[in-house]
C-alpha cells in the first residue's frame, strides 16, 4: 500500500488520556507518522506527548476541529509553539494562513463545508476541487478531507473523484474502521489516511489491544 497512515492517539475526536501510555506500546513499530487532537488532555500533557514522539523520530501532527477564527488560530500557534511538523485541520481564515505561511510546519486545513463534533462534512465534490485549486495558488501543500463524514452522497464517491481530481496532497481523515476501507482507500490512493478511533474500538481485532489493532492494520496494508 502506497499511501501513509497516520495514527492519531484520539477517539470520538478528542486525545485519549492515556495517550502517552499508549504511544510508548506502539512506537516501535513501523509507522512514521503520529498524531492527536488539541483536546483531550491538558496543554503540559500535549506537550509531553508532543516531545517523546519527536524524540522517537517520528513526524508529527496536530488536528484541530473546531470552526471559529479564534480557536482555529489558537490550535495554529500551539502546533508552531510545539514544533508540530503537519497542521491538519481548521477552517482556513486568511488569518491563520497569513500567521502560518512563513512557519516551518505544513499546513493541510479541511476542504468542504466541515462542522459538529463528531464532524461532518457537506459540500459536492466540484466545489471542494474548486476550494483546493484556492488553496493551492496560495502556497498550501495539502488538504484534509473527512470523506467518510460525507453527508450529501456517496462518501467513497467523492474519496475517489476528490483525490484524482487534485494533484495536491491529500489526507483522508476519520472513519477508516474495517480491511474492507483501507482497501478501497488503498484503490484511491490519497497521500496519506488517518486511523484512531477504530483502533481504540478494536474494530480489526475485537478482543485485542491498541497495539494488536494496529498490527492487524499493518498487515491489512503490507498484503495490498
Amino acid at each position: 500500500m502506497e499511501s501513509k497512515i497516520i495514527i492519531m492517539l484520539t477517539n470520538n475526536d478528542k486525545t485519549v488520556t492515556n495517550a502517552l501510555e499508549v504511544f510508548e506500546d506502539c512506537k516501535h513499530l513501523p509507522i512514521d507518522f503520529w498524531g492527536f487532537k488539541n483536546v483531550g488532555i491538558p496543554t503540559d500533557e500535549m506537550r509531553e506527548l508532543h516531545a517523546t514522539m519527536k524524540d522517537a523520530g517520528k513526524k508529527t501532527f496536530l488536528e484541530v476541529v473546531t470552526y471559529t477564527e479564534e480557536s482555529c488560530m489558537a490550535g495554529a500557534k500551539l502546533a508552531v509553539d510545539f514544533g508540530f511538523d503537519y497542521l491538519m485541520g481548521t477552517i482556513l481564515f486568511p488569518s491563520v494562513w497569513e500567521y502560518l505561511k512563513d512557519q516551518p510546519i505544513s499546513y493541510y486545513p479541511f476542504v468542504g463545508g466541515v462542522s459538529g463534533s463528531p464532524s461532518i462534512l457537506e459540500g459536492s465534490t466540484q466545489s471542494m476541487l474548486a476550494e483546493t485549486e484556492k488553496f493551492k495558488k496560495m502556497g498550501i501543500p495539502g488538504v484534509d478531507i473527512l470523506a467518510y463524514r460525507f453527508v450529501d452522497g456517496d462518501p467513497e464517491v467523492l474519496a475517489k473523484d476528490f483525490v484524482a481530481g487534485t494533484d495536491m496532497n491529500v489526507v483522508v481523515a476519520g472513519s477508516i474502521s474495517s480491511p474492507e476501507r483501507i482497501a478501497i482507500v488503498n484503490g484511491i490512493n490519497p497521500w496519506a489516511f488517518t486511523m484512531g478511533t477504530a483502533l481504540f474500538g478494536k474494530k480489526f481485532v475485537a478482543d485485542g489491544s491498541f497495539l494488536e489493532n494496529v498490527e492487524k492494520v499493518l498487515e491489512v496494508m503490507d498484503a495490498l
